[in-house]
């Protein structure tokens, strides 16, 4: 299920580069506020600190409470290389601790 959800995410932010109504945009912000937020969970739980960091980080960018002006280009790109970083999770081999 954790896959999908990327996917879905990912998708979600891909569309985002497209010209939708704002309704749209505000959308993305709280699913991706509970995605990372659901995602850190999981990482914290796997004992893979660094990821939950990263994922409360952008839980943290993504929220839409306090909107972070950075302007229509700067989200954009921001939009890409945090999906591009989704769908690359799904092909990076995490690495087994040792027991």
């Amino acid at each position: 299920m954790e896959k999908a959800i990327k996917i879905i995410l990912a998708l979600m932010l891909f569309a985002c580069l497209l010209d939708m109504p704002y309704g749209y945009y505000q959308l993305v912000r709280f699913t991706a506020m509970g995605v990372f937020g659901y995602l850190a969970l999981i990482s914290f739980a796997r004992q893979e600190r660094t990821a939950g960091y990263v994922y409360i980080m952008l839980a943290l960018l993504f929220q839409p409470f306090f909107k972070i002006a950075l302007g229509r280009e700067i989200w954009n790109v921001v939009d890409v290389v945090v999906g591009v970083g989704l769908v690359a999770t799904l092909f990076i081999k995490q690495r087994q601790s040792p027991t």
